[in-house]
């Protein structure tokens, strides 16, 4: 091989590992821009029960302003749906609006393991929400009925479920009544209501604020006031 062919096969390879290097970087910068914009989310935590009627309110008539609008562009939301329930040392469940209240939060909480997309599974459980006597419609209509039988069935809703049991019955402060929200951690009380405005000022990424944050809407809103069930609110089944 001459010595001109060898010193362009050198040249080539030099230039070629270089070009990867740099793409190889560029990559990794994307993805870490991705990964912190992610994680600058503010991180909105929904604690529910099914049959809680301020729980069915709240989700079926205000927490779709987070996906209505560009507001999930800067929102974590997680639902959590286990409320007031009470675990036993045996590990059974007992829900304080009674077995149909179990039986549809283990229903919401496959359906969030169904669909990990935030939007994908809050407009199931909306649907469930609107007419929980129809829940079987909202299967229906959404699809994922398999993996859903098949979760609810098996013993991974009450996995599901007890999961969600250790995460409520973990919060510091503890929970006091449903729905129960936090923003990045603590807890909003009655101030449920005003989420949107508060998301709005706690986000602080680089990306741009959500229309609905400047909207006149947020300055004229009235009081959202809801009938919170309370951790030991006796229910009359």
């Amino acid at each position: 091989m001459s010595t001109q062919l060898q010193f362009s096969l050198r040249t080539m390879s030099s230039s070629s590992t270089k070009f990867c290097f740099f793409a190889c970087l560029l990559l990794f910068t994307l993805s870490h821009n991705l990964v912190a914009g992610q994680s600058d989310k503010v991180k909105l935590n929904l604690y529910y029960e099914s049959l809680c009627p301020s729980c069915q309110n709240f989700i079926v008539h205000h927490l779709g302003k987070i996906f209505n609008t560009n507001l999930h562009t800067i929102t974590d939301l997680k639902l959590i749906p286990f409320g007031n329930a009470h675990v036993s040392d045996d590990l059974t469940v007992t829900c304080q609006h009674g077995e149909e209240e179990c039986k549809l939060n283990a229903l919401e909480a496959c359906a969030i393991r169904t669909w990990p997309n935030q939007r994908l599974h809050y407009r199931f459980i909306r649907c469930v929400e609107t007419n929980t006597n129809a829940w079987e419609s909202c299967v229906k209509k959404y699809g994922g009925e398999k993996a859903i039988n098949d979760c609810y069935i098996g013993g991974l809703s009450k996995e599901l479920i007890l999961g969600y049991a250790n995460q409520t019955l973990r919060l510091k402060p503890e929970h006091k009544y449903v729905p129960w929200m936090t923003l990045n951690g603590e807890p909003l009380y009655e101030n449920i209501g005003d989420f949107v405005d508060l998301v709005c000022k706690a986000y602080k990424g680089k990306a741009a604020l959500p229309q609905l944050c400047y909207s006149s809407v947020l300055s004229q809103r009235t009081m959202l006031k809801l009938e919170f069930s309370y951790v030991d609110e006796a229910i009359n089944h």
